[in-house]
């Protein structure tokens, strides 16, 4: 699992945040029984004393300072007795002073022995769920809430059944999200306008990125925005984040990219959009692709090196149907 930079060092600040609000917490209550106990105060002093006696002594004899160590922890643990005895006399508990975590495991650090703590993978988890419902509403999103009662049951005029083929549709998709990984396909989602296409990619979405997952949805037209900014704007004031943006399409476990075949059709976004499309199947990273364009659209509107890609290299799911907001305006639902 790859980690997106921004979304990580958001989570590594929110703990380090956390760290902060602790050390300042412990200070006023050391503060606060200080004044109200000053025998805690000396207590203090003297473990702090008798630490920093023990040190200098391993320091001068080395090996040689084992029963020195084993005097002092034994007088350090003497003292620490005394200062719970005091604490409980004012009216504290015994830990009151001592320092506080969030994160017992790593400390409040984010790590344990150079890899991501349990607190800082969750706190990434619930960044990347954020960030991605600022681009996609998946709030209402979900395989629980994918209506097949919009699919006629009776063939169409190619004698296929919308609702056998959309609950296979579904399987699919749910098996995916729940399985999602390295060794995971390529979707290519393809059917009519209102069938569905960007609410499994949606519920596709929010499933993976729960899991952890860093997700990226956006449109192809933002995404060839993207690519022209880059392009034409170099050295820009937004050029930076439009750098970022790039990265993160190319970077991310798992690209959503909707509604293919709406952005301008150029040699330019025609060069990037192979470029993106082949440089994930090259690194590894999945992608779902959404679109209205049949097979024939695709292979007459991109150059044969994109089609070779979509048609080799991803699992095509076929929508079927009719526009489900259609649907509901006939139906009088919202």
């Amino acid at each position: 699992m790859s980690y997106d930079g921004r979304i990580l060092a958001r989570a590594r600040e929110i703990i380090a945040e956390r760290k902060r609000a602790n050390e300042e917490e412990q200070a006023r209550r050391r503060t606060e029984v200080f004044e109200r106990i000053p025998a805690v105060f000396d207590t203090e002093a003297e473990i702090t004393r008798l630490m920093a006696a023990v040190a200098s002594d391993a320091l001068r004899k080395g090996s040689d300072a084992g029963a020195a160590v084993e005097t002092a922890k034994a007088g350090c643990e003497v003292l620490l007795r005394r200062r719970a005895e005091l604490l409980r006399s004012g009216g504290f508990p015994e830990d009151y002073i001592d320092e506080i975590y969030d994160c017992p495991a790593c400390h409040d650090t984010g790590y344990i022995l150079g890899k991501p703590c349990a607190c800082l993978k969750a706190l990434y988890k619930a960044e990347t769920v954020k960030e991605l419902s600022s681009m996609l509403n998946i709030d209402g999103q979900g395989f629980e809430n994918f209506d097949l009662s919009f699919y006629d049951r009776f063939p169409d005029a190619n004698g296929i059944v919308p609702f056998q083929t959309m609950q296979r549709v579904l399987d699919a998709c749910r098996e995916y999200a729940a399985k999602f990984g390295r060794d995971s396909v390529n979707l290519l989602f393809r059917g009519g306008t209102g069938l569905g296409k960007t609410f499994l990619a949606a519920s596709i979405a929010k499933s993976v990125s729960e899991r952890g997952f860093s997700v990226v949805y956006d449109t192809a037209i933002s995404v060839m925005e993207a690519f022209e900014l880059q392009k034409f704007d170099r050295g820009g004031d937004g050029s930076d984040d439009v750098s970022s943006r790039i990265r993160r399409y190319a970077d991310c476990d798992l690209l959503i990219l909707d509604d293919l075949g709406t952005e301008m059709t150029t040699n330019f976004t025609q060069s990037a959009l192979y470029s993106l499309v082949n440089g994930r199947l090259l690194s590894g990273g999945k992608t779902i692709i959404t679109t209205n364009l049949t097979e024939d659209d695709l292979r007459r509107r991109y150059i044969p090196q994109i089609v070779s890609r979509l048609e080799g290299e991803y699992l095509v799911l076929n929508f079927a149907g009719r526009d489900i907001r259609a649907i509901k305006r006939e139906r009088g639902l919202k």
